[in-house]
C-alpha cells in the first residue's frame, strides 16, 4: 500500500470551511515524499474560463510534501482542480481521485460561498421515529380508531405487502415518544426525526389531509409541544417530515379544487380535461390516486406553503413548538412535472423561508436515487444518501444464500429495485460512494444523512444477516462522513424484508425480542463518534481495498484515526507510510478490541484479518 496525493473539503485541506463571495482562500494538496510530482498548479473555472495558479510548497510534514495555492471564490459555486506535473507528464487531481485523462468539470472540487446549514448539525446522531410503531401512551387507549384503520394491539404482526399494509393502525403517539427519551439517552443520540404528524387517512401520514394542526391520534398540538420541551430540555433538536410534492386526496385543498373548477385551490395541483369532454383528471404521485400532486407554478401554493407569514412551513418552527427544521418528503420529485422544472426555485424558496423563520433551521432532502444535481444550489442543506451510502454497504455485506437469518427468504431489493441486493465487492462498493461524493461539495456531502435503513426500505438486520455484519455496517455508519441517521428499533436487530414491513413496533415488554449486543455496539459506536473530532469534522482519506476488506482514515488537525471494516476473514493487510500525528497513546485502539497498532521498524503496521469486524485506531 502506497499513498497517493490527496485533498478532500475538510478544515485540512482548507481551513476557509465558510467562504464569502469574492474571497480568496488557501487551499492545500497533501503529497508523499517520493512522489513523482514537481510542480502543482491549481485550475478554476471562474466565470467559466479557466485559469491556472502555480502552487507553492507551504510545508514538509513527516512523510508528506504540502503545496498550497489561492483560489478566488469568483461564483457562488467555484469549482477547482489540481494539475499534478512530473518527469512523466501531468495527471488530474479532482474530487474523484487522480486521473491521466480530461475529463469535464463537474468532478471538480466546489467551495461554497451560500449561507452554510447550521452549525449543529454537522454533530447530529439522529433517530429516526415512525409515530404510530414507537410506543403508546395510557391516553392512547381511549382513543376511537379512525374509519380507514384496521386496529392492531402491539403484538400484531406487520402486514409489509398489500392493501392493508397502510391500514394497520397500532396507535402509537407523541407522548409515547415522550416517555421513551431516556430510551434515547441511553442509546446516545441527540436529534429526534419524526415521519410525518399530520392528520392523514393511513398509519404513515405522507397522504396529509391538513397542515394546520397536530392529528389528534397523537395526542394534538398539545403533545407536540410536550415533546418538543422535554426533547430542548436534554438540549436535543426536533425535526419535521413535510411533503412539498403533493397532498392526500382528502385535504381540504384538494377536496375543495375537485368540487369547484373555480375554486382557488384549483390552481394548487394540476388538473387536465381529456379531450372531447368527461371527468377532469390530475397529476398524483407515481398514479396512486390518494396523493395528488401539487403544481408549484402557482403562486398561490407557494403563499400558503411558504411565504405567507403563517404559512405551514414557518408555523411548526414557531414556539411552542420549535421544530429545527425539515426532512422534506419525495423532494427529488418537488418541482417536476413534464415540461415544468421549477425544483431548484422551489429548494432556494424554503430554505430561504426556514431561514427568516429561524437562522439554525435544517433543511434535508429526501432523495432516493442520484441527488447530485439538486445540491450546492441555495437550497437543500443535504439529502438522504441512499445511493453513496445505504445501497453500497448493502450490496457489500448482504446475507448470503445458507446465512443463519437470511439464507432462508427471497433478499430485499433496494427501494423497489428488481430482484434481490446484490452483492458486490469492497472495490465496486469504494468506486459507488465515491461517483457520488465526487458530484457535490464536501459541505453537501457531511451535511448528508447517512444510513441503514428507514421506514421506506428494508431493515438492515434483514439484509446482512448476523449481528457481526450489522456492526460492520454500524460502524461505516458513524465512521464515514455524514450525519448517522438510526432508524427506531435497528439498535435491537429489529428485522423486515421492506418499507411497510420494517415499522416494526417497538418490543419494549418483549426482550426476548431484543438483542443486547446489538444495542451495546450501536451505543458504543455513538459514543466514539461524539468522543472524536476526527470523525464527526475530519477529511477522508482511503488506504485500502480488497473483496473483503475497506480501510480508510479520518484526518483532522486533532490527529487521525485509522478505520479497518471486514465482511470476511482474510489475511492481515500491511501498511505503510501513515501518518503518525495527534493526541492520546500511539496506535490505541478505540473500538472493536483488537491490539493497539505497534509499527515494525519500517514504521508499517499489519492489521488483523479475523473477520468480520469493524476496528478503529488512533495513530
Amino acid at each position: 500500500m502506497s499513498l497517493s496525493p490527496h485533498h478532500d473539503g475538510s478544515a485540512l485541506y482548507v481551513p476557509e470551511q465558510e467562504p464569502a463571495l469574492g474571497q480568496t482562500v488557501p487551499v492545500f494538496v497533501r503529497v508523499p515524499e517520493g512522489t513523482d510530482v514537481r510542480q502543482v498548479h491549481v485550475r478554476t473555472t471562474g466565470d467559466g474560463e479557466p485559469r491556472f495558479v502555480e502552487a507553492t510548497v507551504d510545508r514538509r510534514d513527516g512523510h508528506d510534501v504540502w503545496w498550497r495555492a489561492d483560489v478566488e471564490v469568483r461564483n457562488p459555486v467555484s469549482n477547482y482542480r489540481f494539475m499534478l506535473t512530473g518527469a512523466t507528464g501531468y495527471r488530474w487531481l479532482n474530487a474523484a481521485g487522480q486521473i491521466d485523462h480530461d475529463v469535464p468539470d463537474h468532478g471538480d472540487f466546489r467551495l461554497v460561498s451560500h449561507a452554510p446549514p447550521p452549525a449543529w448539525a454537522r454533530d447530529a446522531l439522529i433517530y429516526q421515529i415512525f409515530p404510530d410503531r414507537f410506543a403508546r401512551s395510557a391516553a392512547a387507549d381511549g382513543r376511537t380508531p379512525p374509519d380507514w384503520a384496521v386496529p392492531c394491539d402491539w403484538d400484531t404482526p406487520v402486514v409489509g405487502y398489500g392493501p392493508q399494509a397502510p391500514r394497520q393502525f397500532y396507535g402509537g403517539d407523541l407522548d409515547g415518544i415522550t416517555e421513551r427519551l431516556d430510551h434515547l439517552d441511553r442509546l446516545g443520540v441527540n436529534t429526534v426525526y419524526l415521519t410525518p404528524i399530520f392528520p392523514a387517512r393511513s398509519n404513515h401520514r405522507y397522504d396529509a389531509a391538513g397542515f394546520d394542526t397536530v392529528d389528534p391520534l397523537l395526542g394534538g398540538d398539545a403533545a407536540l409541544v410536550r415533546l418538543a420541551d422535554a426533547v430542548r430540555a436534554r438540549g436535543w433538536r426536533l425535526i419535521g417530515d413535510i411533503t412539498s410534492n403533493h397532498t392526500g386526496d382528502a385535504h381540504e385543498w384538494f377536496t375543495r379544487a375537485l368540487a369547484d373548477a373555480d375554486a382557488p385551490e384549483r390552481e394548487l395541483y394540476y388538473f387536465d380535461v381529456p379531450t372531447g369532454g368527461g371527468e377532469p383528471t390530475y397529476e398524483s404521485w407515481n398514479g396512486v390516486r390518494s396523493l395528488p400532486k401539487l403544481n408549484w407554478g402557482s403562486a398561490e401554493l407557494r403563499r400558503r406553503f411558504a411565504t405567507d407569514p403563517d404559512s405551514l412551513l414557518r408555523r411548526w418552527l414557531r414556539p411552542p413548538y420549535g421544530l429545527d427544521g425539515w426532512r422534506v418528503d419525495v423532494a427529488n420529485m418537488t418541482g417536476r412535472r413534464g415540461t415544468d422544472a421549477y425544483t431548484n426555485e422551489v429548494a432556494r424558496l424554503l430554505r430561504e423561508v426556514v431561514a427568516q423563520t429561524r437562522a439554525d433551521g435544517l433543511l434535508l432532502a429526501e432523495h432516493g436515487h442520484d441527488h447530485t444535481g439538486d445540491l450546492d444550489r441555495d437550497g437543500w442543506h443535504g439529502t438522504m444518501n441512499y445511493v453513496g451510502f445505504t445501497d453500497p454497504v448493502w450490496s457489500w455485506l448482504r446475507a448470503e444464500p445458507g446465512d443463519d437469518a437470511g439464507g432462508h427468504a427471497p433478499l430485499p431489493n433496494f427501494l423497489g429495485t428488481p430482484g434481490g441486493v446484490r452483492r458486490r465487492d469492497a472495490y465496486a462498493v469504494l468506486a459507488t460512494m465515491n461517483s457520488f461524493r465526487s458530484l457535490v461539495s464536501w459541505r453537501s456531502y457531511v451535511h448528508s444523512w447517512q444510513l441503514l435503513g428507514s421506514h421506506d426500505s428494508a431493515r438492515i438486520r434483514t439484509v446482512v444477516g448476523d449481528a457481526a455484519r450489522q456492526e460492520v455496517a454500524a460502524g461505516l455508519l458513524v465512521t464515514l462522513p455524514g450525519t448517522p441517521v438510526i432508524f427506531a428499533g435497528d439498535e435491537w436487530g429489529l428485522t423486515g424484508g421492506n418499507g411497510e414491513g420494517s415499522r416494526t413496533p417497538m418490543p419494549w415488554h418483549r426482550p426476548q425480542q431484543r438483542d443486547a449486543g446489538t444495542f451495546d455496539a450501536y451505543r458504543a459506536l455513538l459514543a466514539l463518534r461524539r468522543g472524536t473530532p476526527e470523525l464527526r469534522h475530519g477529511g477522508l482519506r482511503w488506504v485500502y481495498a480488497d473483496a473483503d476488506t475497506l480501510v480508510f482514515l479520518r484526518e483532522a488537525t486533532t490527529g487521525t484515526v485509522l478505520v479497518l471494516a471486514r465482511r470476511a476473514a482474510g489475511p492481515p493487510v500491511r501498511l505503510t507510510g501513515l501518518p503518525a500525528t495527534g493526541s492520546g497513546p500511539a496506535g490505541e485502539n478505540l473500538h472493536g478490541g483488537a491490539p493497539a497498532l505497534r509499527p515494525a521498524a519500517d514504521g508499517g503496521v499489519t492489521l488483523p484479518g479475523d473477520g468480520p469486524t469493524f476496528q478503529v485506531w488512533r495513530l
